[in-house]
């Protein structure tokens, strides 16, 4: 039986209120840790057979803060599914990274994988036309986007316990993994109307919702999708969200479907509610007066604690099941 949510919030523009969320969305099992054991030839590839593998890829080609024999960049391609079934990495020499080679690296990999990819994922926007290259003549979807949870996890991991560890490793290259990495000059763009909402409110559901035995589903999220949540996070905290309500609820959820929604924030400065889609678009969604400003400094405060995880979620009305609901998790800069 689906359980019923109750908060309490404020409509932006309106009076507070309360409503019922009739649906939330399949709890989380925490990931298995992949072991991998380095390769001599330059590549590892580990699997992890207690997780169904997915079509879904997520890819990354960067240098990391390593400097290898000879005074060059380390340069690494990462590649593995949304549900971490698998873990590719490649060590390329610098007059080895183009997209040819990383094509090839690409191909290589799916003509072993039992699980072909139908969409890669990549999230690195200095290297968005070397990677677009490399995939657009493959028989795959490439999408630029900053859903890339499990590989984005991946290199948390290696930040922390692998390179400071690699001889020739250079902290002031890691740049951190937390905080803005650049002067943030993006003016963000007017939704259109057909897809704004008549009202919006800052919510907040338990974080127990969202693991096993939660209510919070991926049953029930409509064309929504639920990020890993980390099982080290408090369960007795509030996740914070955004609800939009909207006569129009399919069309405003298929289209957020379309965007890869990577996340939302508040710009207290200019009393902009923002969305974040794909790699770097912004959409402002609603202005805030100064009852909002406060809700939304403490959606933001929330959303920091919890290391960037909340939601948004687009229903008709407080009676309404979801149409989508997407449990977000913002990736952390310095990766």
């Amino acid at each position: 039986m689906m359980n019923y949510l109750c908060f309490v919030f404020l409509l932006l523009g309106y009076s507070a209120s309360s409503f019922s969320l009739n649906t939330m969305p399949k709890s989380f099992s925490s990931p298995t840790q992949i072991q991998s054991t380095p390769s001599t030839s330059g590549v590892e590839l580990s699997r992890n057979s207690d997780v169904k593998a997915s079509k879904e890829w997520e890819l990354d080609c960067y240098s990391r803060p390593v400097v290898a024999v000879g005074g060059k960049k380390l340069w690494e391609v990462m590649i593995t599914d949304s549900s971490g079934s698998f873990r590719f990495l490649k060590t390329l020499p610098s007059n080895q990274v183009n997209s040819k080679e990383l094509r090839k690296t690409i191909e290589d990999l799916i003509e072993e994988s039992d699980v072909k990819p139908s969409t890669i994922r990549f999230f690195r926007g200095a290297m968005f036309n070397m990677i677009n290259i490399a995939v657009s003549d493959l028989d795959v979807v490439g999408k630029p986007s900053r859903c890339t949870y499990t590989v984005a996890q991946w290199l948390e991991e290696r930040h922390r316990d692998v390179y400071p560890k690699m001889e020739g490793y250079k902290s002031t290259m890691a740049g951190g993994l937390t905080g803005p990495s650049f002067l943030d000059v993006r003016t963000p763009i007017k939704l259109p109307d057909a897809l704004r909402g008549e009202k919006y409110a800052f919510v907040a559901l338990p974080l127990a919702e969202f693991l096993p035995g939660g209510s919070v589903t991926e049953e029930n999220v409509g064309v929504g999708k639920l990020c890993p949540v980390d099982p080290t996070l408090p369960a007795d905290a509030f996740v914070q969200g955004v609800v939009v309500l909207t006569q129009r609820p399919e069309s405003l959820a298929s289209w957020l479907a379309g965007t890869e929604v990577a996340g939302l924030s508040c710009d207290l400065r200019k009393r902009n509610l923002i969305m974040e889609t794909d790699i770097d678009t912004q959409y402002l969604m609603a202005k805030l007066n100064d009852v909002q400003r406060e809700e939304g400094a403490a959606f933001m405060e929330g959303k920091d604690a919890l290391n960037g995880l909340h939601f948004v979620c687009v229903q008709r009305d407080e009676d309404d099941d979801p149409a989508g609901f997407w449990l977000i998790r913002e990736l952390p800069t310095g990766i």
